[in-house]
């Protein structure tokens, strides 16, 4: 079988699928590009090129797993997150365009001469830490997860981009193992789990049969991890440190509740106009356990 004839078989399977047929021709294309390991010029350059026994193999392999409507991402092992690849496993929440924003607003915020020392909290895949250890070169970052095997992703893909000696990986509920340093961070980054318990049955199936549940739920109103995070937060940063989080639709009035006390409170909207992002700043004064 060439090159056109397996895209069109497998775009023929894809499709039948009413979850998948939207994806099917992007889908098909771009996991023959990965299992051959060439680009999309060379797809369309040598159409007619047949497909050896275990290419054929490895490809059928894929398609059967995005049949079973499995992420791509999973599929690949790799997603892009703001320009920098990253490894993805069924261990981490794969890396979504709206948390680019966290990642941009904080940069913004925080970019100097200055030595800085910020906290990720539910590191995951290290997007969000490794994306900041790039474009904050003075960083130092502690990337936290309650998950060993995603801290174990999060590290790989540390040294990957070359940053892994400006990254401590801790696995802590939160920011519980470093309490004790409490007061010392500039910035405090999370993008937590926020989804709903009550919302689970109305996520898309890639989501909500294959990404951790633990990454994506938070109880019954999805705000359990910003209630204890945020109090957690307070205590751990320096004076006018940053607190910076990702939060989901229709959160902003609870959220901004939860922040009562902080200084420059600020929500964000995402290109969808949905507030996105949760700003505030630790009082330069004050009772830091209130």
């Amino acid at each position: 079988m060439n090159l056109r004839q397996a895209i069109a078989a497998a775009f023929a399977q894809l499709a039948a699928d009413e979850q998948l047929t939207a994806m099917a021709s992007g889908d098909a294309e771009f996991l023959l590009l990965h299992t051959l390991g060439v680009s999309r010029a060379t797809l369309l350059a040598y159409p007619e090129r047949e497909l050896t026994a275990d290419q054929q193999i490895a490809y059928d392999c894929k398609v059967a797993r995005r049949l079973t409507r499995e992420p791509i991402q999973y599929i690949t092992g790799q997603q892009e997150f703001y320009g920098l690849a990253m490894k993805v496993s069924p261990a981490v929440l794969i890396p979504r365009p709206e948390t680019e924003l966290l990642v941009e607003v904080v940069v913004k915020l925080l970019t100097g001469d200055r030595p800085l020392r910020i906290a990720d909290i539910g590191t995951g895949s290290g997007a969000i830490a490794i994306a900041l250890a790039v474009h904050l070169p003075r960083a130092e970052i502690t990337a936290l997860d309650i998950s060993a095997a995603a801290l174990a992703i999060a590290e790989d893909n540390a040294h990957k981009h070359r940053v892994a000696e400006r990254i401590e990986f801790l696995q802590s509920d939160l920011l519980a193992d470093v309490m004790p340093l409490c007061g010392s961070f500039d910035a405090v980054v999370s993008n937590p789990p926020y989804v709903a318990e009550l919302d689970r049955k109305t996520l898309h199936p890639e989501v909500r049969e294959f990404e951790p549940a633990s990454a994506l739920f938070a109880g019954v109103s999805g705000l359990d991890v910003y209630q204890r995070l945020i109090p957690q937060a307070l205590l751990a940063l320096k004076p006018n440190g940053l607190l910076a989080m990702e939060i989901g639709q229709g959160q902003q009035i609870a959220i901004a509740s939860l922040l009562d006390g902080w200084d420059n409170v600020l929500f964000l909207n995402d290109l969808q106009t949905i507030p996105r992002v949760a700003l505030a700043r630790r009082p330069q004064q004050g009772d830091a356990t209130r």
